[in-house]
């Protein structure tokens, strides 16, 4: 396969035993673009767009003790078109990039270290994060937005290019959380951003021509860390759950967040366009929810779905993880899937009643599901689950759940094979919910390089239809998006 070496961005990390420096976690430097790349399979014809993966690709040796979530920013894309796939990869040039590329050392501790150790003011309830872009991505008004889940900036990219257009022009100055949420029936983005002032959570409405149409308020009662909400056609839903940090030491500049179960859960339904003073609240069981897949109404109801954790706060040394460097326990076990327990849960708010109503869909532990895009906020039937590799973050295959018809199908990449949240592809001029594809990046240890796999969404227990080989072993990493190639606009290369 041609491939054309960008650039090699210059790193001082160093060699070291870190489980999420190596293996599937081992980063990456170079920035390529590749064509030609060699098929096992064909690729499907009836398929245009663009598959995004962000990925925590660290550049420089970390002070102090590295967590996962905090490597820089790197997107990968494969652009597929009448039977044909390009990739290309891409650092995503923050301003954190750009300074600690200047330094050529890391300017900022991490979630594990006290904030005294870093050396520059950073992002998040902390202050001393930094803001790596690295968490989730979206395409929306025609650029793809790439951002980090303790509400940094938001940064734009060309999504024919990956080129960097900076941040994007509507983020407010409290920033933009991740999980933004792309509304493909009206083109709006919904989002929201958190912090440790109060009202403490604001939520915003940006139209299809980037411009930040509504912008609100809604009220906690202290410092809270939301990480995703849902949108139903008429509501947006947020969410209170009692899991923060501890207000005294906090007051001591410590951040130590507890679960709290004696406390109710709470969930905030707004109309899209409503203020503070519209927000309806509804308890329910104590949880906390990483990952909502869809909301729609039903009548008096709104219908809310996710994943539920068991245990939200494990204890240390819960993970099943056997590989563990001193004083990375409690780490492992907040990033391994078994320990958390999520499990596929509904929720029914009654508008009318102001009753509510839960149980789960499947008792099995999953996590990072992916719907058909065109769905969402709707009724909807298909869901695709990934399957949580034990002690690790890192998923091992993935589930469709028929909703409605009830039953599941499985496929799992296979041993010492590990992919990612799943997006779904819809055939061009599918018919139906589930007529399309299941796109992943695939990362290979047994054959040291990675692959983009693509499943028949109908038969995803047959395994894969095409195996894309890519020109290098991508570092693992959390979300992934597809966007279909008439939401693009036009190339400008």
């Amino acid at each position: 396969m041609p491939v054309e070496i960008v650039a090699t961005i210059p790193s001082s990390l160093q060699s070291n035993d870190h489980p999420y420096l190596n293996g599937a976690w081992q980063p990456l430097f170079e920035e390529v673009d590749a064509t030609d790349l060699e098929v096992i399979g064909r690729i499907p014809e009836e398929i245009d767009g663009i598959y995004l993966r962000n990925t925590e690709n660290q550049i420089h040796q970390p002070i102090g003790r590295y967590h996962p979530f905090e490597g820089d920013g790197m997107l990968h894309m494969l652009a597929i078109k009448q039977g044909k796939a390009r990739y290309r990869n891409r650092f995503v040039k923050t301003e954190a990039f750009f300074a600690e590329q200047s330094a050529g050392k890391a300017l900022w501790a991490g979630l594990m270290e006290p904030a005294h150790k870093s050396l520059r003011p950073g992002v998040g309830p902390q202050g001393h994060l930094k803001d790596a872009s690295s968490t989730d991505v979206v395409v929306h008004a025609g650029r793809v937005l790439s951002t980090f889940y303790q509400c940094g900036k938001g940064y734009q990219l060309d999504p024919h290019t990956l080129e960097n257009l900076g941040c994007a022009p509507w983020v407010p100055e409290a920033g933009v959380s991740a999980h933004c949420k792309v509304d493909l029936a009206t083109g709006e983005l919904l989002f929201f951003n958190y912090g440790k002032d109060a009202p403490y959570l604001h939520y915003g409405v940006v139209n299809a021509q980037q411009e930040l149409v509504h912008y609100t308020a809604i009220p906690l009662p202290g410092m809270r860390s939301p990480h995703d909400m849902a949108f139903s056609k008429n509501f947006a839903i947020f969410n209170d759950f009692p899991m923060f940090p501890d207000a005294e030491l906090q007051a001591q500049g410590r951040y130590v967040v507890r679960f709290h179960k004696e406390m109710r859960s709470r969930f905030a339904i707004i109309p899209r366009r409503g203020t503070a003073d519209d927000v309806r609240w509804f308890e329910t069981e104590p949880t906390y929810v990483l990952h909502f897949l869809n909301a729609y109404e039903d009548g008096d109801e709104v219908i809310v779905d996710g994943y539920f954790q068991e245990d939200p706060m494990p204890r240390q040394g819960s993970s099943a993880c056997a590989q563990v460097a001193p004083g990375y326990q409690h780490m492992m076990a907040f990033l391994d899937q078994h320990a958390f327990r999520p499990r596929l849960h509904r929720w029914h708010f009654n508008l009318k009643t102001g009753n509510t109503r839960e149980y789960d869909l499947d008792q099995r532990v999953l996590e990072f599901g992916t719907i058909n895009q065109s769905y969402c906020g709707k009724p909807y039937r298909y869901v695709y689950s990934a399957i949580p590799t034990p002690g690790w973050f890192l998923f091992s295959g993935l589930l469709k759940h028929d909703l409605q018809g009830g039953g599941s199908q499985e496929v799992l990449f296979g041993e010492g094979r590990f992919g990612s949240e799943s997006p779904f592809v819809p055939r061009l001029g599918s018919t139906s919910e589930d007529d399309g594809y299941l796109i992943s990046f695939i990362t290979d240890l047994n054959e040291k390089r990675s692959e983009c796999v693509l499943f028949d969404a109908k038969h995803l227990a047959a395994g894969p239809i095409c195996r894309i080989i890519l020109p290098h072993q991508i570092c693992s990493g959390t979300h992934a998006y597809w966007a279909d190639g008439a939401s693009l606009g036009a190339a400008s290369e």
